[in-house]
């Protein structure tokens, strides 16, 4: 049986993995042959597929991409409540190693954003990180993860603007993680990963002072239309 902080090591490197799945990367190449990371906005997130593959493989990329952050805290639960390499330590050894649970999920949450950011088979690039959080928020908490949806939601019917949308959801989920009293390792998860995703989005606040920023659905201004013919 391998030690305790062996399969914690192993279970980290799993969460980022999972979020280095290069989703939007492998849509445009087996889609349109081409490098998304050299169109539209240069991210491998659902909003660039959108403008440069489709409605569809969009839809299909947010999906899986949500579904990674999701897994990567599932698999952390599922460790520490089934698997005998966890249990034996919590049960047998010490059972305040239980109490690392929820630090391991948020460690595991953070990586899984950072693999989706800087994924190890885009030579460290990738997207926003944006559905990879929203589907940690809903592992963690459902109610926290939907109120957060539903924040983005609300600014997009209003907004259109995909940017402005996921600012005001990496706002909002600290906000709700305190509303819905939430352990404090969670209410630092949302803290860190909300300055993670803004930072993620400074190129696109940069083009919303400017007055650029596209809507849904939109082209980047710089973006030549593309040729009916």
């Amino acid at each position: 049986m391998l030690p305790w902080f062996i399969n914690n090591g192993l279970l980290l490197i799993l969460a980022y993995l999972l979020g280095s799945i290069p989703t939007g990367y492998l849509a445009g190449r087996m889609l349109k042959g081409i490098d998304i990371r050299q169109e539209g906005s240069g991210s491998t997130g659902a909003t660039n597929v959108l403008r440069t593959v489709g409605k569809l493989p969009a839809i299909a990329v947010l999906i899986v991409d949500v579904l990674k952050g999701a897994l990567a805290i599932l698999a952390v639960d599922y460790a520490f409540t089934h698997l005998p390499g966890w249990l034996y330590f919590t049960k047998f050894v010490d059972r305040s190693f239980a109490d690392w649970q929820p630090w391991m999920v948020v460690l595991a949450g953070l990586l899984a954003l950072l693999g989706h950011s800087k994924s190890i088979w885009l030579n460290f690039s990738g997207g926003k990180s944006v559905a990879t959080s929203l589907g940690i928020l809903l592992a963690m908490n459902p109610m926290v993860g939907l109120s957060t949806l539903g924040v983005f939601g609300l600014s997009i019917a209003i907004t259109r603007i995909v940017s402005i949308s996921s600012i005001a959801g990496a706002i909002a989920a600290t906000i709700l993680m305190v509303i819905f009293k939430q352990p404090l390792p969670y209410c630092l998860f949302a803290i860190a990963g909300g300055i993670y995703v803004i930072w993620r989005h400074r190129t696109n606040i940069g083009r919303l002072l400017a007055g650029t920023e596209p809507k849904l659905g939109q082209k980047l201004p710089s973006e030549p239309e593309s040729d009916p013919s």
